[in-house]
C-alpha cells in the first residue's frame, strides 16, 4: 500500500486493526487537529466512532495541501477477499513481519519467566511487567536506530530488550548479579545501557520525561551548533497515562515544542495508574489532545494492534529526525497482569480484562502473518522455540552468575570517584579495609 501520509498533510489516514475491533481507534480515518480551527464536541473515552483529529504544529507549514490523501487498502477487505497477488498491498514485509513477531514473542516470554522467577524468591522489590502492551515497545523501538535513545518507566523490562539489550543481561540484572546491564545495581525498574542508548528505567513516575528531553535537546544541539551533520538522532520518552497529570510533562512538552526537539512523547495508556481509572483521574480522558496545546501534533492510536502502531511510529519519528519537532502519541493499550507482581489485581472488572485478553496483539499479528501468507505455522512456531530456548539460557546465566562485591555499594554514589567521601585525613574513606568490612566507624 503506499505509505501513510506525512505529519504535514492535513488528512492522515488511520492504519488499520489487526483485530476487527479497537476501542476508541475504531474510526475509518484520523484527521489532524488544528488549534486555529473549532474541534467537534467531544463524546465518550471508550469506544469513540468520532473521528480523532491530530494536531499540526503550525497551520501555515504543515497544512499545506488539505486535499491530499494517502491510497490505502483495509486489511479487513484484504483478508476478507482473499485477492491479494502480492505483497504490495500489506501493510509489512515478510521480513519486517517475522522480526516484530520474534520481538513481541521475546517480551511476552521474558516477562512470564520474571513471573516465575519472582515467586521463586530470584527477584527482590517490585517487579512490573509488560504483558499485553507490546505492540507498543515493539512497534516503535524496532524502528529506531542503535544511535537513537530511549527513555522508560519502571515497567522497563521489554523496552530494553526490544533496544537489543541482550536477555541474559536484563534478566542478570533483575537477579542482581554483576553480569546485569546495571552490575547488579539498577533491579528491575533501573534499566540502563549506554551500549544501546537505553537511558533508563525510572521508578518515579514522570521522573524520565526531563531526561528524555535533556537527550533530545543534545541531538539538536550536537547537529546545529556543533556541526555534527550525521547527528539525526530521535529520542523516544515512554510513560504511562499516570503521568499525564504531572508538572514535568507539561514542562517538557512546553519545551520541546519551543525548541523544536526530536523526540516523541509516548503514552502507554493502559487505563489505569496503579488501581485508579484513568477516566476517573483526569478532567478531559483523552491524551492525546494536549499535543495541539504546545503546537505539536497530538495522536491517538490503537495499542493493541502492532501495525497500527508503526504506522503512527514511522510518521512521528520521521518528524522528529527531518528537524520537524515533537509528537504526542497517545497508545491505548492493557496490561494483562496486576500493576506489579505484589498486586492481586481485584481492582479491574473481570469483563473488562477478558475484553482485552481477547485481543492480544501477539495473537492478532499470528493471525494476519498466516491469512495473508507472510508467514507459515511451523515458521512462527520455530520462532517461539527459539525465544523459550533464549529465555531459558538467560535464566541459566543470571543464575550461575556472581553477586556484586560489598566494595561496589560504594560506587557511583557520589561526585566522589570512589564512592564514599573523604575522611579526615584526606584519604578515601573506602581506602580503608575496616570500611569494606563494615567494621569501620564514619
Amino acid at each position: 500500500m503506499a505509505s501513510a501520509s506525512a505529519f504535514s498533510a492535513t488528512k492522515f489516514t488511520q492504519p488499520f486493526s489487526l483485530n476487527g475491533t479497537t476501542s476508541r481507534s475504531h474510526e475509518k480515518h484520523q484527521s489532524f487537529f488544528d488549534p486555529l480551527r473549532t474541534a467537534p464536541s467531544s463524546s465518550s473515552f471508550l469506544g469513540s466512532t468520532r473521528k480523532l483529529r491530530l494536531s499540526s504544529a503550525s497551520k501555515s507549514k504543515l497544512v499545506a495541501n488539505p486535499n491530499r490523501r494517502s491510497a490505502v487498502v483495509a486489511v479487513s477487505d484484504v483478508v476478507k477477499e482473499k485477492k491479494v497477488k502480492s505483497t504490495t498491498n500489506l501493510l509489512i514485509t515478510k521480513e519486517e513481519g517475522l522480526e516484530v513477531y520474534e520481538d513481541m514473542i521475546l517480551g511476552r516470554a521474558f516477562e512470564d519467566m520474571c513471573a516465575q522467577m519472582y515467586y521463586r524468591g530470584k527477584m527482590f522489590g517490585f517487579v512490573h511487567l509488560y504483558n499485553g502492551q507490546e505492540a507498543v515497545s515493539t512497534g516503535f523501538i524496532k524502528l529506531l536506530k542503535r544511535e537513537d535513545s530511549v527513555v522508560s518507566t519502571y515497567r522497563d523490562h521489554v523496552h530494553a530488550l526490544s533496544k537489543g539489550v541482550p536477555a541474559r543481561a536484563v534478566m542478570s540484572e533483575l537477579f542482581g548479579k554483576t553480569t546485569g546491564c546495571c552490575r547488579g545495581q539498577g533491579g528491575s525498574m533501573h534499566m540502563f545501557s549506554k551500549e544501546h542508548n537505553l537511558i533508563g528505567g525510572f521508578a518515579f513516575i514522570g521522573e524520565g520525561i526531563p531526561v528524555a528531553t535533556g537527550a533530545a535537546f543534545s541531538s539538536k544541539y550536537r547537529r546545529e551548533v556543533l556541526k555534527e551533520a550525521d547527528c539525526d538522532h530521535v529520542t523516544l520518552a515512554f510513560f504511562g497515562d499516570g503521568t499525564c497529570n504531572n508538572g514535568q510533562f507539561f514542562e517538557c512538552l512546553n519545551m520541546a515544542a519551543l525548541w523544536k526537539l526530536p523526540i516523541v512523547f509516548v503514552v502507554e495508556n493502559n487505563l489505569w495508574a496503579i488501581g485508579m481509572s484513568h477516566v476517573r483521574a483526569t478532567s478531559d480522558p483523552e491524551i492525546w489532545k494536549k499535543g495541539p496545546a504546545f503546537g505539536m501534533p497530538g495522536v491517538h492510536v490503537d495499542g493493541m494492534d502492532v501495525l497500527k502502531v508503526r504506522e503512527v511510529a514511522k510518521e512521528a519519528i520521521g518528524r522528529a529526525r527531518r528537524g520537524e519537532g515533537p509528537t504526542l502519541v497517545e497508545c491505548e493499550t492493557y496490561r494483562f497482569r496486576g500493576h506489579s507482581l505484589a498486586d492481586p489485581d481485584e481492582l479491574r472488572d473481570p469483563a473488562e480484562k477478558a475484553r482485552y485478553a481477547a485481543r492480544d496483539p501477539i495473537a492478532a499479528l499470528k493471525k494476519y502473518m498466516i491469512e495473508n501468507s507472510l508467514a507459515s505455522e511451523a515458521e512462527l512456531k520455530a520462532i517461539e522455540k527459539k525465544i523459550d530456548e533464549v529465555v531459558e539460557e538467560a535464566v541459566e546465566f543470571a543464575d550461575e552468575s556472581p553477586h556484586p562485591s560489598r566494595s561496589q555499594l560504594l560506587e557511583n554514589v557520589f561526585a566522589d570517584p570512589k564512592g564514599f567521601g573523604i575522611g579526615p585525613d584526606g584519604r578515601y574513606r573506602c581506602e580503608d579495609p575496616k570500611f569494606t568490612e563494615g567494621t569501620a566507624r564514619v
